[in-house]
């Protein structure tokens, strides 16, 4: 999985993601991020990092689309499929998350 580590556009102070944030919350290696809008957030010392982040799987692997067996859900122009607890959109040649 790859990411890009960049500081979030809110503070620590300004939303504290946690349990009852209103954000999904993602195991990502040994963290936890907050799906916020197409990209995550996860906790730095006293900032959020976003992580973009690409699907655990390829295309090749699991190609989402009508009777893939994950829910379909419109989102800002395209579709995202609900995938353990999460949602995938393709991009390119990769899923990201959502």
């Amino acid at each position: 999985m790859s990411t890009t580590e960049i500081h979030a556009e809110h503070s620590v102070t300004e939303h504290e993601h946690g349990t009852d944030c209103g954000h999904e919350a993602v195991r990502h290696d040994d963290h936890v991020d907050y799906v916020h809008g197409t990209h995550h957030h996860a906790l730095h010392d006293d900032h959020y990092d976003e992580h973009e982040s690409v699907a655990e799987h390829t295309i090749d692997q699991h190609a989402h689309g009508s009777g893939c067996g994950h829910e379909a859900v419109e989102h800002d122009g395209h579709l995202d499929y609900v995938h353990d607890g999460h949602k995938h959109a393709e991009h390119g040649s990769h899923y990201d998350e959502h």
